[in-house]
């Protein structure tokens, strides 16, 4: 199920830190927009839901920024 935010294998993160951004992947289903998750310690908002960036790769990624 695409449109319900559930493909097999799980999905993405894309992490910001200072450090700049990292890409994580996490089972389950991906979060919705405006939840908080945490990531090396730090806790984000995901801000969007899209496709994943890897090419062929058909899972979400949700995109984070500060909480």
């Amino acid at each position: 199920m695409e449109n319900g935010h559930h493909v097999p294998g799980g999905h993405l993160l894309f992490v910001w830190s200072a450090h700049g951004w990292t890409l994580q992947q996490r089972d389950g289903e991906v979060p919705a927009v405006g939840s908080i998750v945490q990531a090396n310690e730090t806790l984000l908002r995901i801000s969007k839901i899209g496709p994943s960036p890897l090419p062929g790769d058909r899972r979400l990624c949700a995109y984070t920024q500060l909480a």
